[in-house]
Parts: structure tokens; sequence; C-alpha cells
């Protein structure tokens, strides 16, 4: 059945959730997290302080982008039959409860745990005199010169406010009676919750108990109690917090762009100044000055939130960092595998077999040290790589600027496009420019999402090619906390076909097909439908038909409508989507597919596709999801793995286990809601994350501890 054909026979609102409320539902299972009753304490900050965040860019990039829909007036519905005016409504009807929730939970149960655990977070009127007068003094001398107040009448206009910023808005009186509002920013620069001990001289981090002791107060609470030092001579009426989100994706003009790197950095300015999509105020906040933030930020009621608590409430992070193991899960330290123990060169070991890495489990030093031989070893000629989010302190960038001073061709795609790291990615492109690496910063009208490093080497037996291929970035802070598998191999199939991809990215190539890769945006949405098409051929021979993918999210139509019409012909799926998920379970079309999700301590981020394909099975490692951005928009790869060996492996350590987590994993219902999955009468439960962890321990191989590779 062409693609036409399958959309023409699926595309129904009710096959298809709707992905903005579906990422709500998976946010929810974040916050449940936070909930757990036997969730470590700071645990639950932690998954509290990521809820929010991921609210804060979910309104940054999609609600801003459903009120720009509104504002055009596009009134048709999309797929799932909303159009953005009904969607906009449906969001806030759901995230209103959680929001609730979430703050009531944190003053209710998150602050009284802190101080059952000698952790104070202070209101000002808690603290005595004594105490008081030392804020006060350190204010004073530490905040005050920070502060800027500003005023807001004919000869000065309203103040403009940046994203995310937490300000208070001021009531002050003159002398002749006149009343006036005035803005204040809490600085960014300062520590939101501020940590007092010291101030307090209370040094020894210790309560009355002889136990570590931390005292907490809001900054804000401590500028809004000596407003009075910032507006002399006048009286302060009242003052009141209030944060704001402002629209922050970039809409670049690329096809009018002469240099992409200058038009980025322009755009990243301007994302400073994009409309205000939310409001949040206190819940005390008066009707008038509630009013005149509207009409300046030039928003409406449905635009504002009241808040109870805090605001912004991601900044409590800063607990996590605090040294209370025994408040936190166990710490894990990855292993290097046995494999990289014996031999020094790790040309040899890759040549001898394909090597998999699964991270965090295993260590990302191998990775590193794949390019850092390879920036000195003087039989290597040249490497190539793609660069997507690299951090700040990258030790991978370290080593390709010593290989291009080492004379080595280096050539990069550095991807400035990649959102909230395009100041970072435009840094490390001039720094590689400026000791002759070739640096590409992508191709027109598309994001390279793909992750590839080739490593082109003299050997006694000639040129020979070394590719290591991952699901997700060359990011040593995000390879501890995020689940990715890397790939070395030699296979000379897989390595042409990465080298004709760094062509492709770097020239001018027009190649449609590749011996063993998929790639997008060329092939790899047709690709996966020949995989599922080839299972539902096969259950119509009489044969076993089944599909697992694992994956972040599911919302390409057509791969969910090829997903109903194999489960119609009979073929099992089994679907791992830890975020949206477009597809509908357990109706007609889709009763032979279960879908499940995890969420645990670490963000699950591979992405693996499994084809039973009668028995000889096999399995595909990608960069990408199963989205249009990543189908039609971007450069993404898709490469199977051959070696019995390893499809064993991943076999047992990723999809078997996965499948049968009952303490993470949570199942996807018609409803749109998840469900936690019963356990039988005597049957153990599993963890899989947990399970992976000891299973590399019990593998064999050499603990690395925290700090990074250099």
């Amino acid at each position: 059945m062409s693609g036409k054909e399958l959309l023409k026979k699926y595309n129904k609102p009710e096959n298809f959730f709707n992905r903005d409320l579906s990422w709500i539902e998976f946010n929810k299972r974040v916050l449940d997290e936070a909930f757990k009753p036997d969730q470590p304490l700071l645990e639950k900050v932690k998954f509290l302080s990521i809820f929010f965040s991921n609210l804060d860019e979910f309104y940054m990039i999609r609600i801003s982008g459903l009120k720009e829909q509104v504002a055009a007036n596009v009134l048709e519905p999309t797929i799932d039959g909303l159009s953005p005016i009904q969607l906009l409504s449906k969001i806030e009807k759901k995230l209103q409860p959680m929001l609730n929730e979430a703050q009531n939970y944190f003053s209710g149960v998150i602050v009284p745990s802190l101080k059952e655990h000698n952790i104070f977070v202070y209101e000002y009127d808690e603290l005595t005199d004594k105490e008081q007068e030392k804020l006060n003094d350190y204010f004073r001398k530490e905040v005050y010169p920070v502060l800027t107040p500003l005023a807001f009448d004919p000869g000065r206009p309203f103040p403009y406010i940046s994203n995310l910023s937490l300000s208070l808005a001021i009531l002050v009186r003159k002398p002749n009676g006149e009343e006036h509002f005035a803005r204040v920013k809490i600085p960014s620069i300062l520590p939101r919750l501020l940590q007092i001990d010291g101030i307090l001289n209370t040094e020894k981090k210790s309560g009355s108990n002889g136990k570590f002791c931390a005292k907490f107060m809001w900054l804000g609470d401590l500028i809004k109690e000596n407003l009075g030092t910032l507006f002399p001579g006048l009286e302060v009426i009242e003052a009141h917090r209030f944060r704001i989100t402002r629209d922050t994706d970039l809409e670049l003009q690329e096809d009018e762009a002469d240099d992409l790197l200058k038009v980025i950095e322009e755009t990243i300015r301007q994302r400073r100044f994009g409309s205000v999509v939310r409001l949040e105020v206190a819940s005390k906040m008066p009707a008038f000055m509630l009013e005149t933030l509207m009409e300046n930020l030039e928003i409406s009621k449905e635009d504002v939130h009241i808040v109870e608590g805090p605001l912004g409430l991601s900044d409590i992070m800063t607990l996590y960092d605090l040294p209370l193991h025994q408040l936190k899960v166990k710490s894990y330290y990855p292993i290097v595998p046995r494999t990289f123990d014996d031999e020094e060169d790790i040309f040899s070991v890759i040549k001898q077999k394909d090597i998999i890495l699964h991270h965090p489990y295993h260590s990302f030093t191998p990775v590193i040290e794949f390019i850092k031989k390879a920036s000195k070893d003087p039989d290597v000629l040249a490497i190539k790589q793609t660069l997507y989010r690299v951090g700040s302190n990258s030790p991978v960038l370290k080593y390709l600027i010593e290989a291009a001073e080492r004379g080595k061709q280096v050539a990069v795609l550095v991807e400035l496009k990649a959102r909230f790291d395009e100041e970072n990615n435009i840094f490390w492109a001039r720094k590689l420019e400026k000791v002759g690496v070739h640096v590409v910063y992508g191709l027109l009208g598309l994001k390279t999402h793909a992750k590839m490093t080739l490593i082109v080497r003299r050997e006694p037996d000639g040129v020979n090619r070394y590719v290591h291929l991952s699901t997700g970035n060359y990011n040593v802070t995000t390879s501890k906390i995020y689940t990715d598998i890397g790939f070395f191999t030699v296979n000379e199939d897989i390595c042409a076909d990465v080298s004709e991809i760094f062509n492709y990215l770097t020239g001018y190539s027009r190649q449609t097909s590749f011996r063993k890769l998929l790639v997008a945006p060329i092939n790899l949405r047709e690709g996966i439908i020949k995989l599922i098409n080839r299972e539902i051929d096969n259950v119509s021979k009489g044969m076993e038909g089944k599909i697992i993918f694992k994956l972040n999210s599911l919302v390409d139509p057509l791969i969910i409508s090829a997903l109903y019409e194999a489960s119609s012909a009979g073929v099992k799926i089994d679907l791992i989507v830890r975020g949206i998920c477009c597809l509908v379970p357990n109706r007609e079309q889709s009763e032979n597919i279960r879908v499940i999700s995890i969420v645990g301590r670490y963000l699950e981020h591979s992405r693996l596709l499994y084809f039973y394909n009668g028995g000889e099975e096999d399995i595909y490692l990608s960069s990408a999801d199963m989205m249009q951005r990543n189908l039609d928009r971007r450069v993404e790869i898709c490469w199977p793995v051959e070696d019995p060996k390893l499809k064993h492996e991943l076999m047992k350590t990723l999809i078997k286990i996965s499948l049968r987590d009952n303490t993470q994993a949570r199942v996807l219902n018609p409803d749109m809601t998840y469900s936690m999955i019963p356990a039988n009468d005597g049957e153990k439960k599993i963890n899989a994350q947990d399970w992976l962890m000891n299973h590399s321990i019990k593998s064999g191989g050499t603990f690395t501890k925290m700090k990074d590779p250099e």
C-alpha cells in the first residue's frame, strides 16, 4: 500500500493523539517521579525542577507557535482534529491542575521534609531580628549595587523585561501623595536560592543535633524587604513578584542569508525581544497592578498564570547540589568494557570487531580516546565529525583543534541551529576555523542531527577507515545522564556510506541510495516502511511478524499508519516511547500494539528498531525519532547492527529488559493516560535502568569516577 493510500485509510482524528497533549502527559510522569513516596528527597527536588524547566521550554517553543497560528487566523485542525484555539484551551485545562499540585507539593511536602533533614528554606519573617540585621547588611554590600530600579512614567517608558526573568512589581508613593509603578529585576547573576549559612556565621554546617545544616532564603524576599533602600524618600506601599516567558523560537530566512553564522548571531539577539506568551504572577498581586502588566506586555487574561508560592521553581535544582548522598539515589560510576583493557591501541581493538557502548552504563572515555588517539597518531590522515550539542568545555573539540594544529585534515559540521546551543556552537565554530579546521555550518533548510565520526588512517595494508556512530551527542556531561548507544566499526560498506554522507554535507552530492545506512531526508522513512511491510508480507505467508521500536517520540502520521496496517495484519508490535506518542493503542486498528514509556534516573534517549524478519532478526540504531522534523527536515542516520553477538546483547540488555520493566515503565492507554504495570503474584520487581547498571558491573571492566575524561 502506498503512503498516500495509508494516510487516506487512517487519516481520522480518533487515530491520532495530539502531540502537545501527549507531551504534557510525559511531563506529568516526570512530576509523578517527584511524588513517589519511596523516592529519595533530593531526587524529588530534581524531578520537580525538571518538570518546571520542561514547562518553560514548552511555552517558549510550542505555546508560542500555537499563539502565532492563532494571530495569523489559522483555523484548520491538524490530523488529530484540533485547531490551534481548541488546543490552547485544552492545554491550559490540562496544565492548571498539575501546576497547582506541583506548587502545593513543594510548599506542603518538600519544604517540611527538607526541614526534617536540617535544610531550611526560610521566609524573611521566620528569622530573628539579629539574623535579619545581618542579611540586611549583606544586601547593602552585595546585592544593592547590582540592582536597578526602573520607574514607569511619561518620561520613562515601560521597561524591557527579558525572558524567564523574575521581577518585583512595586507601587511607591511620593510625599505629595502621587502613586507610581516601578519594577526591579531580581538579578540572575546572583543565586536565586541564597544560602545564608555563611552570612549568619553558621559556617560549621551543623545544626543543634550536630548534623549537617543548610539555610536558604529566596533572594527575592531579601530584595523585597529592602526596597526602601532603592526608593529613598518614597513610601513603598506594596511589591509582588512576576515572571514572563517569551517566544524564543528562531525564524531563519536561510535562503536570503549570505552568512548563516552572522544571521544566527543576529537572531539570537532578537530572541530576547520575542513576544510574551506567559505571565506568572503572585496570587496576592492586586488587579490594577496585573492590568498594568497585561496592558504594557500586550497580553490577555488567557496568558496569565496566578501562582501560589514561589515562581520559577526550576531554580530549586540548587538544592540537589547539596553534599547529602543519603538523600539521593546511590551513585553509579560508568564502566570501561573489558574489550578496551588489553590493547593500548584503540584502532587495533576496533579493527578486530564491531563494538557497542551503552551510555551511561558504559563510560564515554573510549569515545574521547578514539578522537584523542586520532589527533596524535602520525598515521591518521583525516578526521571528519558532526557536532550538534557538545557542551561548553569539550575534550572532543580540544583534540580536534590539536589534530588540525598537527597538520591533519579535519572537517567538522557544527550545527549552528541546535536550539538553545547556538551561541556555544558559534563559539566553537570560530575557534575551529582559527586553527584551520574546515568548518561547515549545515545544509540549507536542514539541521544536521546525525552523530558521526570518520577517521582515515594509513596502515601497512593500505588506507583504512574507522567510524563511530551514536544515537546521542558528543557531550561528556549528557553521556552521564542520557541513555545512548555508541557504535564503533570498520565495516567497509558503513564506512563508505559515512564518507559519502560527509561529501553530501560538505559538497554538492545528490546521492539517493546507500549500501547499509538509511539517511534522512533521503530514504529513512521509506526504508522503515519497507521493513514494516516485510513483516506484513511474512504474516501473510503464515510466518510470525514482530516489530519493536524504542524511541523518544512517535509523531509521523505515515509511520504510525504503517504500524496500524501491520497491527491489522497480525504483526505483534511493542513500542517503548519515552515522550510524545501520537499513536493510539488498543483500538481496532492497533489491537496488536502495546506502548510503554520509561521515566527514571536517566533520560531514555537511545533509538532502536527491531524487525523479526522470519527469525533472521534485524536491528537498527538511529539518531532519529519518528517525527516529521527528523524525517523531512534533518540529516539523520539509521544503521544496522549485523554482528550476532551484538544483536544478542542488545536484545538482552535493552529490548527484553525494557519490556520486562514493571517498576518505572508505564503503559499507554487509549485515552492518552498512563497506568502502572501490575505485577503478577510472585513476579520479581524489575527496574530496567537498575538492572543495566548491575549488568555492566557484573560484565567486568574498569570503573571511571565522575571526573570527565581529558
